[in-house]
This record gives C-alpha cells, sequence and structure tokens, in this order.
C-alpha cells in the first residue's frame, strides 16, 4: 500500500522562491498588521480636529509632529514590499518561463523601489512645508 498522499504539506517558501525573499514575506505579514494598527491610532488620537484634517493646512500642521511621517513611511515601506512580494508569488504560481520571471522580478523591483523613494519623498516634502 501506498501511504504518500496526494496533497503535499505546506513546508516553506516554493522551489523557485528565493528564501530571503519568503522570510521577508512572512515577516512583513504581521508587521503590516501592527503597522496598520499603529497607523490608525496615529490618525485618530493625532489627527482629530473638528475638519477632519480637510484643509491643507491641517495636513502641514498634522505632518510636523515627527511621529506621522516615521509611521507613514514605515506603513509605505510594509505594504508595498509585502505586496509586490506576495504578487511575485502569484506570477510564480503560473510557472513562467526564466525569461518572464526575470522581466517581472525586475519590474516589481522598479515600481517597488519608485514607489517608496517618491513616497517618502512626498512624506518629508510635507513634514517640511512651512519651516
Amino acid at each position: 500500500m501506498n501511504n504518500s498522499s496526494p496533497l503535499k504539506p505546506i513546508s516553506g517558501s516554493r522551489p523557485e522562491e528565493n528564501s530571503t525573499l519568503w522570510l521577508i514575506k512572512i515577516a512583513t505579514g504581521p508587521l503590516l498588521v501592527l503597522v496598520i494598527i499603529l497607523h490608525f491610532a496615529v490618525n485618530h488620537y493625532m489627527g482629530s480636529t473638528a475638519s477632519g484634517l480637510m484643509t491643507y493646512t491641517d495636513v502641514i500642521t498634522y505632518f510636523k509632529n515627527p511621529i506621522v511621517p516615521a509611521v507613514e513611511i514605515l506603513f509605505l515601506i510594509t505594504v508595498v514590499t509585502h505586496s509586490l512580494i506576495g504578487l511575485r508569488g502569484i506570477f510564480l504560481d503560473l510557472k513562467p518561463s526564466r525569461l518572464s520571471m526575470t522581466v517581472i522580478n525586475w519590474v516589481l523591483t522598479l515600481v517597488g523601489v519608485s514607489t517608496i523613494v517618491y513616497g517618502i519623498w512626498l512624506a518629508l516634502a510635507i513634514a517640511s512645508q512651512g519651516t
């Protein structure tokens, strides 16, 4: 009798997946939950104005507190990293050719780096307004 099951147990990263990327994806999942809670707490308790941060002046004043841009930047880095590594995993499930996967890796890396760089620049630019 054959005791092998048709279902393979989940045993970590995929064979095509870099173990470092897999560890980053696993680490950013719970970190993302914590950062979302921190993001909501900071926005709720530090950004509570009667207008709800609807004016440009309210947003600039809100971003003057150094905790706000730091939380927003951490949130941005965590979301972009986790989501793009997850998207890469979806592409791996489609079994692309090696060339296609190389192109996908480069496109996801460029999108991720440019998004993070722009987001950091934007958060710091808003925080430095009016100084």
